[in-house]
């Protein structure tokens, strides 16, 4: 993690600090399960407790660069704080069962704080979805004018989309919220799954069910990967923001605050800073995806192959999706819509949009589909190398005019007509994302 791109509770989640706090959460809590079993003194974990407040992260970290390993570093150091009363600490444990449920922990707080943040997205999407509900825009396919659309429609394909990633990061942070208090290749050698499943318990984890040593790695790869979900979605939005605000396209910009500079060199320029950011942090989370999935595939019961990457991945990956939401909840709110130019880019080519209609009134009226095609197309072509208004030039086709009356061929130009159901697909996004 970089502070730049690391929102300051997503920063202070991974902290050393807290990552030392959790681990003692998880060997209290099994402690206490322990307890309850009669195989540990009563009122162990209550002892101890008071301690939590002392951790020394750089005294943990001192104790590691002897003994190169954390967990004892951090046992070691409890039982400095609070004496004889923590031997009892990590009875028949093995330091996956404090790395992996400490980690579900964390993972699960990540998501919550990202789940939080998409509803900010969402709602900030909703608001100028409602504001440009029937603004009318010509649609796109290839980057060529296609046919009319509604600017608010635009916005619910990226709300819907962000909806459905919001779904994916819920039901990964149900799969991940699962740990291990199981001990070495988790058999119980030394405990019981009642014991586990009362410590789980009591830290909001659910028992892996099948867990070797460590918890297995497809969980973190679907969170991951829920992850980059998200990350994609903000990215496709990002990347239509930077084409709107292209000066030949003009249609919509983000904000340009007071005092703020587009180059260095040409005082005129107004870049689309944000939306550049959000496109090249998407490639960090998603190039995640791949190290997630590798780390599926361990040796045996267990190997450590997925520490290192875990380490820099998951934090890196949780900071910098937050700080995406966050950025992109900025432009949304901040995006200027011009809709003058998107009327004037959307009757740039004359009513070239409205090919299709015509082509399907000829085919209502009885004519082959491929000849009214051929019909439709030459007049089009016409009127896209500058040799007549379309509409004048359908209307002057004998051929068209043979099947079609002069009204027939005006309403498949209208707004009203294309746009009838633009209203209905934009319920019908929000109404699927409330549900």
């Amino acid at each position: 993690m970089i502070p730049r791109y690391t929102p300051d509770d997503i920063g202070a989640l991974w902290s050393n600090a807290a990552r030392y706090a959790t681990w003692l959460d998880v060997e209290l809590a099994a402690c206490e399960a322990m307890e309850v079993a009669g195989l540990v003194p009563a009122g162990t974990a209550e002892s101890i407790r008071p301690f939590a407040g002392q951790l020394d992260a750089d005294r943990i970290d001192a104790i590691e660069a002897t003994t190169r390993h954390d967990v004892i570093a951090f046992l070691t150091h409890v039982e400095e704080l609070a004496g004889p009363p923590a031997r009892w600490l990590h009875r028949g444990m093995t330091s996956s069962d404090v790395l992996d449920s400490g980690l579900a922990i964390q993972m699960v707080k990540a998501a919550d704080a990202i789940l939080a943040r998409c509803d900010q997205l969402l709602a900030a999407f909703a608001t100028r979805i409602a504001e440009h509900r029937a603004t009318p825009m010509i649609g796109r396919s290839h980057g060529i004018h296609a046919e009319p659309i509604t600017f608010g429609v635009a916005l619910a394909g990226h709300y819907a989309e962000l909806s459905r990633a919001k779904r994916r990061m819920k039901s990964a942070r149900h799969e991940i919220a699962v740990g291990k208090i199981a001990g070495a290749v988790g058999t119980y050698a030394h405990l019981t799954p009642a014991i586990e499943a009362d410590a789980l318990e009591r830290l909001g984890l659910r028992p892996e069910t099948v867990a070797t040593q460590v918890v297995p790695r497809d969980r973190h790869a679907a969170f991951v990967s829920a992850c980059a979900s998200i990350a994609g979605a903000i990215e496709r939005f990002a990347t239509n923001v930077r084409h709107w605000q292209r000066t030949e396209v003009t249609e919509a910009e983000e904000a340009f605050s007071k005092g703020q500079k587009g180059s260095s060199a040409m005082p005129h320029k107004r870049n689309p800073i944000l939306s550049e950011n959000l496109c090249g942090l998407a490639r960090v989370v998603r190039a995640a995806v791949v190290p997630a999935l590798e780390n599926v595939a361990l040796w045996h019961e267990r190997d450590i192959s997925h520490s290192s990457v875990e380490r820099m991945m998951v934090p890196d990956v949780t900071a910098t999706t937050a700080f995406m939401i966050d950025r992109c909840k900025k432009l949304v709110d901040g995006l200027v819509v011009y809709p003058e130019n998107l009327r004037a880019n959307l009757e740039k080519t004359g009513g070239l949009w409205a090919s299709e209609g015509v082509l399907l009134a000829l085919v209502h009226a009885g004519k082959p589909r491929q000849e009214a095609y051929v019909w439709v197309q030459r007049n089009a072509m016409k009127a896209f190398h500058g040799e007549g208004d379309f509409l004048e030039l359908l209307l002057a086709d004998e051929d068209i005019r043979s099947l079609l009356d002069e009204a027939t061929v005006r309403r498949q130009l209208e707004l009203d007509h294309v746009l009838a159901s633009c209203g209905a697909i934009i319920d019908r996004a929000l109404a699927e994302a409330s549900a």
